[in-house]
């Protein structure tokens, strides 16, 4: 086969392909390319598969980033441990892992990203606290309304269970 042919039987199987509907609703029929205006950009691949798929990279940080980002959440990622000795345990384990993370061999330019470790004492202090302030506000909310639901401190709308509704005309 000449390459004039080729041409020619590669533009008549995409005719019948259009005629028989195959690429009739096509995911992204008829919306716009969206990286034509990009710069020449050699990662765009994966940082639109990245984007399609909501791939969550946290997993992929390097020890030290993603022991900061575990320490920025407390004291509010604890709140469902059930007591203070859980608590305890979870944050003398992010310390000593701070400390295994030190004591890892370094190489590269500068100096190597240090992360701090948790208090225990106050960061119990600070659970403690919030723990009764999220308490106070769940148990107050949680008293039946004259409409027949409540509205707990998260904003959201519980209804009446099936039982008690019975008497609500």
């Amino acid at each position: 086969m000449t390459p004039a042919q080729i041409e020619t039987w590669v533009d008549q199987t995409i005719r019948q392909a259009q005629r028989r509907g195959d690429f009739d609703e096509l995911p992204g029929a008829g919306k716009p390319l969206t990286s034509l205006d990009r710069p020449d950009d050699p990662d765009w691949w994966i940082k639109d598969l990245i984007q399609r798929e909501k791939i969550d990279l946290s997993a992929a940080l390097p020890g030290p980033m993603a022991l900061r980002r575990e320490r920025e959440t407390y004291p509010e990622s604890l709140l469902q441990l059930p007591n203070e000795t859980a608590v305890r345990e979870v944050l003398e384990d992010f310390n000593a892992r701070v400390i295994a993370d030190r004591k890892r061999p370094y190489a590269g330019q500068g100096s190597p990203a240090i992360v701090g470790r948790v208090d225990v004492e106050q960061m119990l202090e600070r659970w403690v606290a919030l723990r009764a302030a999220v308490t106070e506000v769940l148990g107050s909310s949680a008293e039946p309304s004259t409409t027949g639901s409540t509205s707990d401190a998260l904003g959201t709308r519980s209804r009446r269970p099936w039982w008690r509704r019975r008497g609500d005309g």
